[in-house]
């Protein structure tokens, strides 16, 4: 039985601190550089490195790539989701802007968007469209997936099958890392979340 292992780890703490960041290309702090370095420490079992393109993920992305000399790819599929007119501000601010809204959105994601966003649903057919040809290129491989927050939901969502309004439920801390592996049984692939928010030791 062919299994493809992904391992999904998300960015650390970026400039700024907490803020909806979506498309807002911060770089990672002195802080979220030394979350994304303990995570990984001497860690390296994969072929390949895969790698949003917004820089808290790239960046480490690539020095990870350079030290181990794996190939990385910078796919667009897994940039994290626009969040328009909030970008840049703190969960405080966007309540204090647009009173209610933020409690909607985090109930109802589905139907709720922010200003000038990217719709829920929009970003879900764009990261399973990037999922799907994650695992069709790397079948039967082991591979370092550095995204976001909003894009490790969404895939364990899809793997999981469970509706996109429950994407919020699920905590993914800064460098969190999370496991599925898919294995190919009589053609067909069958996805497994082994953990969320374990450890690269595992």
């Amino acid at each position: 039985m062919k299994t493809t292992t992904i391992d999904l780890i998300r960015h650390g703490e970026p400039r700024g601190g907490r803020l909806f960041r979506g498309s807002q290309d911060d770089p990672l702090s002195a802080t979220g550089w030394a979350q994304m370095r303990t995570a990984v420490a001497h860690h390296c079992p994969w072929q390949r490195i895969v790698s949003s393109p917004l820089l808290r993920c790239a960046e480490f992305a690539t020095e990870l790539a350079e030290r181990h000399r794996l190939p990385l790819e910078i796919d667009h599929g897994f940039r994290e989701l626009g969040f328009g007119d909030w970008e840049g501000l703190s969960a405080e601010q966007v309540e204090a802007g647009y009173p209610g809204a933020l409690a909607t959105f985090w109930r109802e994601p589905e139907s709720y968007t922010p200003p000038g966003a990217e719709a829920v649903v929009e970003f879900d057919a764009r990261v399973a469209e990037a999922w799907q040809g994650l695992l069709k290129r790397h079948a039967g491989q082991h591979v370092l997936l550095v995204c976001h927050g909003g894009v490790i939901r969404m895939c364990v969502r899809q793997v999981l099958g469970l509706p996109s309004g429950h994407i919020w439920r699920m905590d993914v801390p800064y460098a969190g890392v999370s496991r599925v592996r898919v294995h190919l049984d009589a053609g067909q692939p069958v996805p497994v979340l082994e953990y969320l928010n374990g450890t690269l030791a595992a």
